[in-house]
């Protein structure tokens, strides 16, 4: 392996480390919850991969209600959650508000 090799494997591990170390991703969940068998519950399948492969934590709110869309986005935002990660294309118009 030459020099230039190694140096660009090191350097691809410290990123990726030092990314999952400064990443504080949450989740919202659309209405019918995270354990839906469909895009909800394929995206907390996604966190929990990101989460043993990294060792790193996340947030997540399940929404009750539409009205609950703004209020949680905003919440996660304020707490400095990023990315915050929302399943449904029903939160575009919430994305452009917040």
């Amino acid at each position: 392996m030459t020099l230039q090799r190694k140096f660009l494997g090191a350097a691809a591990v410290l990123a990726l480390t030092s990314g999952a170390a400064l990443a504080d991703p949450a989740i919202i969940y659309d209405l019918g919850g995270k354990f839906d068998k469909s895009f909800n519950e394929a995206a907390f399948n996604g966190a929990e991969r990101w989460k043993a492969e990294t060792g790193g934590t996340y947030k997540e709110l399940e929404m009750q209600s539409e009205a609950q869309r703004e209020q949680a986005l905003r919440r996660l935002a304020e707490a400095g959650a990023n990315p915050v990660v929302m399943t449904g294309f029903a939160f575009g118009d919430v994305l452009n508000k917040v």
